[in-house]
């Protein structure tokens, strides 16, 4: 660290980047219980050990919405720790503390509250499995923020249009705006930056001066047509956005050819799925910002559990075995007994020499028996590895290729238990099952009443969040609204008002006025609860293996889709969690009456009680695309970004308008340095000309 100190000078700020570390994740399984704590762990004393001036969180910091005592009395320990001592803070903050931190009743950042004593500031937007709920809009980094452990910043309040505020930080010469935008659902994000709805704030002098890093937590792979946000929405003067919510470790800057801005995925710290994105390697980035120059180093975790996944086609063993083969099942078992030694062997090895690393690895072996072979006994095949893995249960996962769909729209009576297995539950959102059972019933059963969007979102909040009352609230506002309008309109005949509503119904349908309508719901369903005095249904979570591709059998059917985070994004084929906790028991001190049915209700029970009060709809979602996994660990060469000239500011206030539809149509050119020199990263000048 010698030769890297002296590059840290008075003008260079050095931050240490993390996403995604979904503290408490399976925490009361007895081999993978304590992996996110030792993770985070070594992320802080990593932080510390480097001497940067502030750690930026990317979302998802906790795995639950209500984190456990235990998870809560960990990260506090962890914070209270590394973070709190006696070294100063060499960076000053510019910006209208009230406008940044304005979920708390201390509106100022707390390195310089004057009773405590910080020495690492932590900066971190909410993810969507630690998003803001209930009617005060809190979140868990809310109780850090109120501890004064955590700043907790880009929380937008307003549903109808965001205004992005930077924090203006100056170290030395150098001056860095910190944008940042906490998880809001993809769908409705997509449609304000298409409406205009998203503006990010610049200061309003000497805006080529600054260098604008920006953290979100989105999809930034598509998912359907509006359930991701594409690059080319976010703003042309950025010069890095740190990109939550994906798990694949892409932490390597790549460059948007179109706004010439540069991007990093640092991934997730904790494997929730067993899935090939999660197999790269995890990283945690140390990023330096001199002037308008960046150098980001990854530094790779040694307190992660290994990940070793293989597929394995038996169709292509022709040589060894075909389906009309004497005792083919044993000799199949034979094979995938091989790939498993393989991967045990393969994680032996790289193993060696790292005694942090966790001893036992999770091992996955994908089976395509498509033609004719039968499966074998995974249960059996799994004692042989119980005490080499710390996935004993599920490492064998049997799987087809994809036969081509009946056209389903045309039955009028479906089984929905048929529609949808236990087993492939497991990957999808709520909405997606909503969804699909009204496009397999669509024309017998018609909504009149409510909107897809909104029953959609009440089985949600009925099953993420147990807010029994939310289903009956919805149907319960809609419908007096609803007779409110026919007495306006004055409509008597039965026709007249079955085509009133109708038309009453679709001219709310994707409007803000329809998200109020929800959120009204929910909330009242929320003081309904707090009236009859049942207590907060958040003791501690139950363990469940979050997995996207897993077969029928192997775990019981999650309450929730939330993965990779994805807000519900669950079964996506990327490295990202992609279910969630299963229900939870009631605590000790839960009144009887709160602690029945609902609580241990799964997704398919939740929506069967749902489609009972009401036929009702839910939203879109798609498969993701494969991405690829870069397991290099080289240093980053320094990058520097050129700078458009000065805009005319919009407003006469100390922040300019820059809206996120306003972007440059003239291409700009970008200097790249990629010199392996180390003694200065930092060399020579860089602005931002026009091509």
């Amino acid at each position: 660290m010698s030769s890297d100190n002296t590059l840290d000078d008075e003008d260079t700020f050095k931050i240490l980047i993390s996403t995604d570390i979904h503290l408490g994740y399976l925490e009361k399984d007895a081999i993978r219980g304590n992996d996110s704590y030792n993770t985070l762990n070594e992320i802080l004393e990593c932080a510390k050990k480097n001497q940067v001036d502030f750690i930026l969180l990317g979302g998802d910091l906790f795995h639950e919405n209500k984190p456990s005592r235990r998870c809560l009395h960990s990260c506090i320990t962890m914070l209270r720790k590394y973070c709190m001592g006696d070294s100063p803070v060499t960076f000053n903050i510019l910006s209208d503390q009230a406008v940044n931190f304005n979920t708390t009743q201390f509106p100022w950042v707390n390195y310089q509250d004057e009773n405590l004593n910080i020495s690492i500031p932590v900066f971190s937007i909410h993810g969507n499995h630690d998003d803001p709920t209930g009617a005060e809009g809190l979140c868990a980094l809310d109780l850090l923020g109120a501890s004064g452990l955590v700043n907790h910043f880009g929380h937008s309040h307003s549903v109808e249009r965001i205004e992005i505020s930077p924090i203006l930080l100056q170290k030395g010469s150098t001056k860095l705006a910190l944008y940042g935008l906490g998880s809001i659902p993809d769908e409705r994000l997509y449609r304000m930056f298409v409406n205009n709805q998203v503006t990010m704030l610049r200061p309003k002098e000497d805006q080529d001066d600054w260098f604008n890093l920006f953290a979100i937590h989105q999809n930034r792979s598509k998912h359907g047509p509006t359930n991701y946000i594409p690059e080319q929405f976010l703003d042309d003067f950025i010069d890095l956005v740190v990109w939550g919510h994906e798990h694949e470790c892409l932490i390597a800057p790549t460059r948007n050819e179109q706004q010439l801005f540069y991007v990093t995925q640092p991934g997730s710290s904790v494997a929730t799925s067993l899935s090939p994105g999660e197999a790269a390697k995890k990283h945690i980035g140390l990023l330096r910002v001199k002037g308008r120059k960046m150098n980001l180093q990854k530094i790779p975790l040694k307190t992660v559990r290994q990940f070793f996944i293989q597929d394995v086609v038996l169709a292509d063993y022709e040589d060894l075995f075909t389906p009309d083969t004497p005792q083919v099942t044993k000799k199949v078992e034979n094979l995938c007994y091989a790939k498993v030694s393989e991967m045990l062997e393969e994680a032996e090895r790289e193993r060696l020499g790292c005694p942090l690393t966790p001893e036992k690895p999770l091992i996955r072996l994908r089976v395509d028996y498509s033609g004719g072979f039968e499966t074998f006994n995974v249960s059996r095949f799994s004692q042989k590895f119980v005490d080499r893995v710390a996935n004993p249960k599920d490492i064998i996962h049997f799987l087809r290729k994809r036969e081509q769909k009946e056209d389903i729209k045309e039955e009028f009576n479906v089984d929905y238990r048929k529609l949808v297995k236990p087993g492939a539950v497991e990957g999808l959102r709520v909405e997606d099952l909503v969804k699909q059972y009204f496009e397999a019933a669509e024309q017998k059963v018609q909504l009149s009443l409510l909107t897809e969007q909104g029953m959609g979102k009440a089985i949600q909040e009925f099953v993420d969040k147990d807010e029994k009352d939310a289903i009956q609230e919805l149907i319960s506002y809609q419908l007096e609204k609803t007779q409110r309008h026919l007495q306006s309109r004055a409509v008597t005949t039965e026709q007249d008002i079955d085509a009133e509503i109708q038309k009453f119904r679709d001219s709310k349908k994707n409007t803000t006025e329809e998200e109020n309508d929800i959120k009204e719901a929910i909330n009242r369903a929320r003081a309904h609860r707090l009236e009859r005095g049942d207590p907060d249904l958040s003791d501690e979570p139950a363990d469940v293996t979050l997995d996207s591709d897993e077969g029928p059998g192997t775990l019981p059917a999650p309450t929730r889709g939330r993965g990779r985070g994805g807000r519900g994004r669950g079964g996506r084929g990327r490295g990202r969690g992609a279910a969630a906790p299963e229900a939870k028991p009631a605590g000790r001190g839960r009144s009887q009456r709160s602690a029945p049915a609902s609580q241990s209700r799964s997704i398919m029970q939740a929506f069967q009680a749902s489609s009972q009060t009401s036929h009702l709809g839910g939203s879109t979602s798609s498969a993701a695309d494969e991405v690829i996994i870069d397991d290099s660990d080289e240093e980053i060469p320094v990058m520097k970004a050129t700078r458009p000239p000065p805009r005319p500011s919009l407003s006469s206030s100390s922040f300019a308008r820059h809206s996120s539809q306003s972007q440059s149509q003239t291409s700009r050119g970008v200097a790249f340095d990629d010199s392996d020199e180390e003694d200065n990263p930092f060399k020579g000048n860089s602005s931002r000309s026009r091509r």
